[in-house]
């Protein structure tokens, strides 16, 4: 019995675990596979929220860069129409004071004594943003380094301030002999050649690098200097005009040229604060002009309450606002903006010449104000214009060149896609 049982009981023991383990593989099976899919769907799902997540943070940075990207643009534009505006604005109010108060130098002398403003304006500006706050004794002592390390003494109030202060009268006071002989678009057209003057001056004093542009733009004012003059035959208040704007646009040029070689460059607070200066050396040193003017009866206007004191303020807080917008403009945008926006004067005179005094421009005139903006535009190329315009046209012969390869690599492909759709196949020749 027990050689019987013991047998039986030994295949029992014996079958009983592989059955069991049988019984129990495709429970486990299926167990570990549903595990596989759980992980692997929780894995998708993970990819899925993550790509879906950088796409929409690629999608925000893309719309706060093209924000940002179209707020500049809007404010390089609001800069360029405000120095425009401003500037024609300036001309436009003195031809019409013109018709009831004819005394340019004092003009000059009281736009001038507004200057004194410019610091006091940079400094409300400060107070509004800057997160340090300075007193007003301290702003100004750091302003004041751009006379030297010492500061603004009295004798370098003098000394630096008294020929800058001369050639900024003389700018403006020439400027304004021209709009009593010519329009206004005309004076404003010659003013644009104080750009190619100061290339010459810088060639030659400060020993500036040489770019053939730039003396043909120089070429270019001169030709439509001399065609302005020749629009009335050399003769009349044309000529008178003419030199009047041109003085404007060398002492403008000078001006800018010895800044540059005896002050250097400044910021903002530094041009603020030397502008400032010029105006209180106006007050004090050039207020005895007028007056000498007044009793020699050269520039006489009685009674005083006969003083159009609306315009002559309209004028000096126009010619003030160019005066800020150039600074801080060169500050906060590009200083080409500045130049584009000056010359763009140009056209907005001749549309107020033509709508409002009904003005009608010769050929020669027109024909001449177009060379000069051109030559003016001239001037505003880079110092290396010739490289960048080597560097563009190379990339853009690499990017033809590029754009043949892939349509060459394309038209391969689609060919061999229809051989293999007609069932031909190409054997290679030995």
């Amino acid at each position: 019995m027990t050689r019987q049982l013991s047998p039986l009981s030994v295949a029992e023991d014996s079958a009983a675990p592989i059955l069991e383990l049988q019984n129990r593989s495709p429970s486990g099976i299926c167990r570990h596979s549903r595990v596989e899919r759980q992980s692997r769907s929780g894995e998708e799902g993970t990819q899925t929220h993550t790509e879906s997540s950088s796409q929409e943070a690629e999608g925000q940075t893309r719309c706060q860069s093209c924000t940002s990207t179209f707020l500049k643009l809007i404010w390089r534009f609001l800069i360029i129409l405000s120095v425009s505006s401003s500037w024609v604005g300036t001309t436009q109010f003195v031809k019409i004071t013109y018709e009831t108060f004819d005394c340019p130098f004092f003009m000059t002398w009281f736009s001038t004594n507004w200057n004194i403003m410019v610091f006091p304006i940079y400094y409300s500006g400060h107070l509004a943003t800057a997160q340090e706050k300075q007193s007003p004794i301290k702003k100004f002592r750091e302003c004041s380094r751009i006379f030297g390390e010492d500061g603004l003494t009295l004798k370098l109030f003098l000394k630096r301030t008294a020929p800058f202060s001369i050639l900024w009268t003389l700018t403006n006071y020439l400027y304004l002999l021209a709009l009593k002989k010519l329009t206004a678009t005309d004076v404003s057209a010659l003013f644009c050649c104080n750009k190619a003057f100061v290339f010459l001056l810088s060639w030659i004093v400060l020993k500036d690098r040489f770019m053939g542009a730039r003396i043909v733009a120089a070429i270019m004012a001169i030709t439509g200097i001399v065609m302005m003059a020749y629009a009335d035959g050399f003769q009349g208040d044309s000529i008178i005009g003419v030199a009047y704007a041109v003085g404007s646009a060398s002492t403008s040029a000078l001006y800018k040229v010895l800044f540059k070689m005896f002050l250097g460059s400044a910021n903002f607070g530094e041009a603020a604060h030397f502008v400032s200066t010029l105006g209180f050396f106006n007050l004090i040193f050039i207020s005895v002009t007028p007056i000498i003017l007044y009793f020699t009866k050269v520039e006489y206007w009685s009674p005083f309450s006969a003083v159009p004191w609306g315009y002559l303020c309209g004028v000096a807080g126009l010619w003030l606002a160019f005066n800020i917008l150039v600074n801080v403009g060169v500050v906060l945008t590009y200083p080409i903006l500045i130049s584009i926006g000056t010359v763009l004067s140009v056209p907005g005179n001749a549309a107020v010449d033509l709508l409002k005094h009904k003005m009608i421009f010769s050929v020669v005139r027109l024909g001449a104000t177009i060379i000069i903006c051109i030559g003016f535009l001239l001037m505003l190329l880079p110092e290396e214009w010739d490289e960048i315009t080597l560097r563009f046209i190379n990339s853009l012969k690499e990017k033809k060149s590029e754009d043949h390869a892939d349509d060459i690599t394309d038209s391969s492909v689609h060919t061999r896609s229809r051989s293999r759709a007609n069932g031909t196949v190409s054997i290679p020749l030995a």
